[in-house]
């Protein structure tokens, strides 16, 4: 310990610079920081170190409030207080002096503060408003130690509504000659893109010059930012797969200085980034992924080294190769990769090999065959993480077949298992399997039982829901209904016979409600046993409240008269004082429904198959009711925030209570209209017949065919996917790399540890037959994994009229809402971009770009940043070798496109926000490019038609058309003649006749050359709803009026922001920054948000935060507006 303390102190002073006398190298034992640090290692207890700590914050509390203290002083005191504060200890106080030694201090005493700051406060800090004129004076400076420092702090905490202060400094930091300048200013890009991607969504192009960056480091930081963006949006960087196919040729051929390698690996950090970018441009895409064989290839080839930087290296190859579309020779190495892996005897090795087969097993089945004895001995491994990846390889590859095996391996995991998460994680899947593919009623049942047994409390509240629902709806079959529900009574009835107080909370939830419900279809059980039974369980000690409430509402169902109404007296008479309000609400409800059977049979119908509630959204049956209050002079509705708005302005005293809530969802009573003892709707939960892996964020709602809106208290809830969880590779092992196959696998025996009996190997090889059964046959099986819809064991009856498209409930993200033209544009998913404009031309015309044979980087310095879509990247190596990106084949290297349209926008137009100048048509003799400027009234359409050719084009006339809008030319006088090399421009005021989703406009170009004969070419340009809203500015008072006025409406939750303290606040604000929405008032947990609609057509928007998502309706009054809004709110949020 001596030494490593010795260690320490030597190296302090030149880290913190806390001594600047040259020669200076131990920190001497007069240095209070050392005699701090000696103090608190020779200390013994915990106690002996807080006192000593706090007396040395005390000391240095006092010395930072002296007016005398110089910044020399102040650098050690801070160096002291950091010292403390990662020991856990708060320095509050030193917060302040520390912004004071960033402003004030030299380089050195700069340094320390701005360490200080970036340890002490976070992002959302009130104090980090007070360095924001210090990062920017320090931008501004010619010290290049200042800058670097002021980029880092700016990289690793900044407010986010601070960033339009000094993104125009980072973004001229990108032309920085020094490459470390140039480097940080693309990671607090990056980091601004994190936390704010709507402010720096100008300086997109830009990143494509930090992409071809002539130093490896700053293209290498310019990777993070494409990963994000093309995680979003890959259909908008196509363009640039073969610049990053490119760019991973380079770095594996060792074309990167010395610097960049790890192990004598080249680069491998950027391989692996460049390999999930890769993999994510060639998903789905044919063209894209034959760019990209060869470099994967020779990625495999390369990686021979025994280290475990090469076999990560080889694990994202193999995730890339079986990601993009399929090449057989590929799949072949890839699957003689993960073969290796897993058969190794380093268990960092095995896992690694574990998972890789778990993500490629749906895409090939039967890779897991030629693995299954290792795969069954990885069932018993002493590593619970290697047994529990093998439980989820499993889980990949169930079917209706091998399910009854898995799941017993499942819960025989869960026996044992003292993991909670695991456990959470587990349970999901065996409900999930269970109700998918069970083989029949006696084990879904029992297997249900040993679910609930085992998940116990910790299990989500949606997998015993989901049971009951199942239940409850019933199947296609009415004699498998009976079957399954009677089944489920014997099992309970017996199950509290037995020991009851050992069964979970949530397990004695549903028995009391199984009971309750069906517990007459076993004609001889009589209501007095399952009643005695039930009491049981109210005396019991362990009972919580929640679940006596269950019992009192099963007792309630039970009541029919003769002895039954006496024991129901003698337990209502105990419960009807009790202190718990719910309790004694249930004891009051039992007490007069058994005395009036006749009340009980119409609040309480004992039927089989509970009726379907139809709701009427708009309540049309109170217009009547409301026609006449209204003309008998009752006053108009107003809504809840309204209600508040008068009331907080009101000076006599409110005797309403605070938080004015609307009323419950009329679909908590889902389950044979009857509500659960909590309130909850029962209903909530894992849909039952979801293809999904995901098993624990998914929920049904009540689903009504043939009225005009759904109802639901929970709403459409977004599915959270199972986390996967990484493994350090520590210690090599001897891998064999896929060039070195030629012999084939390697044998199972050879990674045993002992000589295994010939009954040890016929057991497994009897469980293998079990587990893998089905693979072979990959048509024939559908796999847990795989998404196609599987035919089902138990299949929910069919809701509304008999048709064969309705004979079964799926749980669906799409807009609940009538009708309309925009439904076909929802089930065609235009989610097509995040840009502004979306193109639709021929792949010729896209081919062409802008980047020269010989200097991509170079040819990219003369473009203008509406022109730099077409660059293509490159990256310089060491000794001045040129790393360049080469042109694609199809490209014409001496074909320049660099005219500066941006400067060809009309005067009045120059200087608003408008859209990137995008190529949407072109030819031999002349070059089509469009964008759209928005103006705060209108939305304008600017063409742009450059002539290419060496003589004036004639008779030039351009035609727009769309049924969706209104197109008016607004030139002086149309252009008819456009002289050689020149450029023409034509704007067109657009208005929306009907709202859509996106809007596509047809352009026709007609024009005629000396000597040749009219012609004409035709292009599209697509824009989406989003460009033609604008703020609405309305008080609440005139909301409330508006919100009465109009008629067409929807409704829809959408995802919460809840990673933020103020969820409704901070999914407000997306809204509007995305949006362009005016926020008019937030109260509480609710809100109201207004817009409009070029030309003034508003539409009103109000929120509120429920069961953890954002309960939306939005009202206007023009039809389809409400819908189209909604879907672009729903792609705001899912992007963010």
């Amino acid at each position: 310990m001596s030494d490593v303390v010795e260690k320490t102190l030597t190296a302090l002073p030149s880290l913190l610079s806390l001594d600047s006398q040259p020669g200076s190298a131990k920190l001497s034992s007069s240095s209070k920081l050392g005699h701090l640090i000696r103090g608190i290692t020779e200390l013994t207890s915990k106690h002996e170190e807080e006192k000593l700590i706090q007396s040395e914050l005390s000391s240095i509390k006092e010395q930072v409030s002296s007016p005398n203290a110089t910044m020399r002083q102040m650098k050690e005191l801070m160096v002291r207080t950091i010292y403390c504060e990662m020991l856990g200890y708060e320095a509050s106080f030193s917060y302040i002096h520390a912004i004071k030694l960033a402003q004030q201090g030299n380089v050195l005493e700069k340094r320390v503060g701005y360490l200080a700051v970036s340890l002490f406060l976070n992002e959302s800090h009130e104090l980090l408003l007070l360095l924001v004129n210090t990062v920017l004076k320090d931008l501004q400076s010619t010290n290049l130690i200042e800058v670097c420092m002021a980029l880092t702090v700016v990289s690793q905490m900044f407010p986010k509504d601070m960033i339009p202060a000094i993104l125009p400094l980072v973004e001229e930091k990108l032309n920085h000659p020094k490459e470390i300048i140039r480097r940080k200013a693309v990671l607090a890009l990056y980091k601004f893109y994190l936390i704010a991607p709507n402010q720096v969504q100008h300086i997109h192009n830009k990143f494509r010059k930090a992409l071809c960056d002539k130093d490896p480091g700053v293209m290498s930081a310019s990777l993070h930012i494409y990963f994000q963006l093309i995680q979003e949006n890959p259909e908008g960087y196509k363009d640039l797969t073969a610049s990053f196919v490119t760019i991973l040729k380079q770095v594996v051929g060792g074309k990167l200085p010395m610097d960049f390698n790890y192990h004598s690996v080249p680069a491998p950090w950027v391989q692996m980034q460049l390999l999930r970018i890769l993999s994510l441009l060639g998903k789905n895409d044919q063209s894209m992924s034959e760019i990209m064989y060869e470099v994967l290839d020779e990625s495999l080839r390369r990686a021979e080294m025994n280290h475990n930087i090469t076999y990560a290296i080889l694990y994202e190859c193999v995730k890339c190769i079986y990601t993009i579309h399929p090449k057989s020779d590929l799949l072949e190495k890839a699957a003689k990769c993960i073969g290796n892996f897993v058969l190794s005897r380093k268990i960092n090795l095995k896992y690694l090999g574990l998972k890789a087969l778990t993500y490629v097993v749906q895409q090939d089945p039967k890779l897991a065959l030629q693995h299954q004895m290792t795969i069954i001995e990885c069932l018993d491994h002493p590593d619970f993480i290697i047994k529990r990846e093998t439980l989820e390889l499993l889980f990949r590859i169930t079917n209706g077949q091998n399910v009854t095996v898995i799941v017993e391996k499942m819960l025989d995991f869960l026996r044992t298992s003292e993991d909670d998460y695991t456990t959470t994680d587990l349970v999901g899947k065996v409900a999930e399997l269970a109700e998918k593919y069970a083989p029949d009623n006696e084990w879904f049942i029992e297997t249900m039982n040993t679910v609930f047994s085992i998940g116990g409390d910790m299990m989500l509240p949606d997998i015993p829901n989901s049971f009951l629902k199942l239940l409850s709806e019933g199947f296609d079959s009415v004699e498998e209904d009976w079957k399954l529900r009677l089944f489920a009574v014997n099992s309970y009835v017996s199950l509290l016979q037995g020991e009851p107080s050992k069964l979970p909370q949530r397990f004695l939830q549903v028995i009391c409600w199984v009971l309750g419900e069906y517990s007459h279809l076993r004609e001889d059980l009589e209501p007095d046993i399952v009643l005695r039974l039930l009491a049981k369980l109210l005396d019991m000690k362990s009972s919580s409240i929640e679940t006596k409430s269950w019992v009192l509402m099963a007792m309630t169902k039970l009541c029919s008269g003769g002895t039954a109404t006496s024991a129901a007296q003698e337990v209502s008479e105990t419960y009807s004082s009790s202190l718990d309000t719910m309790l004694r609400q249930r004891a009051h409800e039992l007490q007069y429904l058994s005395q009036n059977l006749e009340l009980q049979a119409r609040v309480l119908p004992r039927n089989d198959y509970p009726k379907l509630v139809e709701v009427d959204s708009s309540l049309s049956f109170l217009d009547g009711f409301v026609s006449e209050a209204l003309a008998a002079g009752a006053a108009p509705y107003k809504p809840p925030h309204q209600r508040q708005e008068e009331l907080s302005r009101s000076k006599a005293l409110s005797l309403e209570p605070y938080g004015l809530s609307l009323p419950i969802s009329m679909s908590s009573c889902s389950i044979a209209e009857r509500q659960s003892p909590t309130l909850l709707s029962i209903s909530s939960g894992l849909s039952g017949d979801s293809t999904d892996l995901s098993h624990k964020g998914g929920s049904t709602t009540l689903k009504l065919d043939g009225v005009k809106r759904v109802w639901g208290r929970e709403g459409y809830l977004i599915q959270k996917e199972p986390v996967e969880e990484a493994a350090q590779v520590e210690d090599p092992s001897p891998l064999q790399s896929p060039s070195h196959q030629g012999d084939g696998d390697v044998s199972h025996s050879k990674t045993s540890t002992s000589t295994p009996t010939p009954e040890c190997d016929q057991e497994k090889q009897q469980l293998a037959s079990s587990l893998f059964v089905g693979l072979s046959s990959q048509s024939s099986v559908c796999l847990m994994g795989k998404s196609e819809p599987t035919p089902q064991r138990f299949r929910r009856k069919a809701k509304g009229p008999s048709t064969p498209s309705t004979t079964s409930e799926t749980t669906s993200n799409q807009l609940v809402s009538p009708s309309t033209a925009v439904d076909n544009l929802l089930c065609n998913n235009l989610l097509d971009s995040s840009i502004t404009s979306e193109l639709d031309v021929s792949s010729t015309q896209l081919s062409e770009g802008f980047t020269t044979a010989n200097g991509p980087c170079d040819a990219e310095l003369e473009l203008t940043d509406s022109d730099m879509k077409g660059s293509d990247p490159a990256v310089k190596g060491g000794d001045d070798q040129e790393v360049a990106a080469d042109p694609a084949p199809h490209e014409d290297p001496n074909r320049h496109k660099d005219l500066c349209l941006t400067s060809h926008l009309p005067a009045e137009l120059s200087g608003l926000f408008h859209s990137e100048i995008t190529p949407v048509c072109t030819n031999q003799s002349l070059d089509v490019s469009a964008c759209h400027v928005h103006k705060e009234d209108s939305l304008v359409l600017v063409v742009f038609i450059a002539n290419s050719t060496n003589s004036a084009i004639r008779q030039l006339l351009v035609q727009i058309i769309s049924e969706e809008l209104e197109v008016s030319c607004v030139c002086d006088s149309p252009v008819e003649e456009v002289r050689s090399h020149g450029v023409a421009v034509c704007h067109y005021s657009l208005t929306v006749k009907r709202p859509s989703v996106h809007f596509e406009l047809v352009g026709i170009v007609s024009y005629q050359l000396p000597a040749e004969t009219p012609q004409t070419v035709q292009f599209s340009y697509k824009l989406p709803l989003t460009s033609f809203i604008r703020p609405l500015t309305v008080s609440t008072e005139e909301y409330g009026t508006l919100w009465l006025a109009f008629s067409h409406d929807t409704k829809q939750n959408l995802t919460l922001m809840s990673d933020d303290q103020q969820p409704l606040v901070a999914t407000l604000n997306v809204l509007k920054k995305k949006l362009l929405l005016h926020v008019v008032e937030i109260i509480g947990e609710e809100g109201i948000v207004a817009c409009r609609l070029l030309q003034d057509q508003p539409c009103l928007m109000h929120c509120r935060v429920h069961a953890g998502m954002l309960a939306v309706w939005l009202r206007s009054s023009v039809a389809d507006l409400p819908d189209c809004l909604l879907y672009h709110c729903q792609r705001a949020l899912q992007e963010h």
